[in-house]
C-alpha cells in the first residue's frame, strides 16, 4: 500500500530527469553565448582604393583546425546571398562572381580577426556582408552586419571646392558690408555733430550744399570777435 504523498516509480524517473534537463538547457545557452563577433555596422570607401571589412570573435574554446569563417554578400538593391569568401585552415576567396580575384584575406584567427579587404571597389559593391565564425564546439553566434558605401572621391573633391568657393565669395561680400556699416557710422556721427560747435564741412558737403551766410556757426562768430580785437589794438578809439 502506497503512503500519501510518496511518489512513485515513474514519479522518481520524472524528479531525476528534471534536473538533467535543466542543466542541459543551461549548457545550450552556454554554448549560445560562447561565440560573440563583432563588425563595423558601416563601412565607407572610394572607388578604386581598398576597403577593409573588420571582423573580430572571442571563443570560449580553444582556437582549432577546425574553426571556419564565411563572408556572405548581398546587394543594396536587395537579392540573394552569395558567399565570397571561405578559410578553413587556409584562406579561400571566391573564384566567380563580382568579387573574383579582389577579396584578400588580413585576418588572423589566432587573434580573433577574421577581417577581410576588397581591391578596387566599385559603386555596384554597395551591399551588405556578414561575417559567420564557428569554431566547433562554439557554433552558435549572433549575426551582425557591414553595410559598404562606396562612393566616389572626385564627388568629395568637388564638395569642396564648392566650399571653399562659398568662403571666397562671402569673405570680400562680409568685408565690403563691415565697410559701408563704418563708412554710415562716421557719418552718422558727423551728422549728430553738425549741430555742434566747431563742425566743418567737407569739400564734397561744401560742393553738393549751398552755403547760408546767414547762419554762422561758432567758428564764424569767432573769427569776427578775433578781428574786431585786432582792428581795436590797432586803431584804438
Amino acid at each position: 500500500m502506497r503512503r500519501p504523498g510518496a511518489a512513485g516509480p515513474g514519479g522518481r524517473r520524472l524528479l531525476l530527469l528534471l534536473p538533467r534537463g535543466a542543466l542541459l538547457l543551461l549548457l545550450g545557452v552556454c554554448n549560445a553565448l560562447s561565440l560573440e563577433i563583432k563588425v563595423n555596422p558601416k563601412v565607407r570607401a572610394f572607388v578604386g582604393e581598398q576597403a577593409l571589412l573588420k571582423c573580430s570573435f572571442r571563443s570560449s574554446s580553444p582556437i582549432t583546425e577546425s574553426l571556419l569563417v564565411d563572408w556572405t554578400y548581398r546587394p543594396l538593391a536587395g537579392g540573394h546571398m552569395e558567399t565570397i569568401f571561405h578559410y578553413r585552415s587556409v584562406p579561400h576567396p571566391t573564384t566567380a562572381g563580382r568579387f573574383k580575384d579582389r577579396i584578400i584575406w588580413v585576418g588572423n584567427v589566432a587573434n580573433g580577426d577574421a577581417s577581410i579587404a576588397i581591391e578596387s571597389p566599385e559603386l555596384s559593391d554597395n551591399g551588405t556582408f556578414i561575417c559567420s565564425v564557428k569554431n566547433p564546439p562554439d557554433v552558435y553566434h549572433n549575426i551582425p552586419q557591414t553595410v559598404l558605401l562606396v562612393t566616389e572621391r572626385g564627388l568629395a573633391f568637388q564638395l569642396s571646392s564648392a566650399a571653399l568657393l562659398s568662403i571666397l565669395v562671402f569673405l570680400p561680400s562680409a568685408l565690403v558690408l563691415v565697410l559701408l556699416l563704418v563708412r554710415m557710422g562716421r557719418k552718422f556721427r558727423l551728422l549728430k555733430e553738425k549741430g555742434k560747435c566747431g563742425y566743418k564741412k567737407s569739400s564734397i558737403e561744401v560742393s553738393d550744399e549751398p552755403e547760408h551766410p546767414d547762419r554762422a556757426g561758432c567758428g564764424g562768430k569767432l573769427k569776427e570777435w578775433c578781428l574786431n580785437c585786432v582792428f581795436l589794438s590797432t586803431f584804438p578809439v
